[in-house]
């Protein structure tokens, strides 16, 4: 099996749509070869709840608007920590990032190949590390302001 063009149109669209909403280390794997329900994962994280659910949400506008596509299923709204959207031709996970770390995905699919994705997709790569790095920064400086 090889990804479908559908496929590749799905992705990139929805790749797309996460990185014009911030989302952090945005990857997708082609995943036919291994699994028969579907053809590829999109991954992408956020470091709140309310930016997965904003990344989520321009998924779907996109993906219907452009390429007439609407998920059979959508799981995991209230909590917004990971929120999960089947297109059958493709799953998108939509993870807060610390899901993100403790559930490592990649570590699943990573002897399935890479699909390449658009450049300011492939751009959010790192992101995450990033925003952790700055978050515990500046708690350290709110707990070193605390003792002073």
């Amino acid at each position: 099996m090889t990804v479908t063009d559908r496929s590749h149109e799905l992705i990139n669209t929805a790749a797309q749509a996460a990185a014009d909403k911030l989302a952090h280390d945005i990857v997708a794997y082609d995943v036919s070869d291994v699994l028969s329900i579907t053809d590829a994962f999109l991954l992408a994280s956020a470091p709140n709840d309310r930016q997965v659910k904003s990344i989520v949400d321009e998924i779907e506008e996109r993906l219907s608007k452009e390429l007439g596509a609407k998920p059979v299923r959508r799981e995991g709204d209230r909590e917004a920590r990971w929120v999960l959207l089947d297109y059958v031709d493709i799953v998108v996970h939509v993870q807060h990032s610390e899901e993100r770390v403790f559930y490592a995905l990649e570590r699943l699919w990573k002897d399935c190949p890479e699909l390449e994705l658009p450049e300011e997709a492939k751009a959010t790569r790192g992101k995450a590390e990033e925003h952790a790095k700055l978050r515990a920064a500046e708690e350290a400086a709110e707990l070193d302001g605390d003792w002073a």
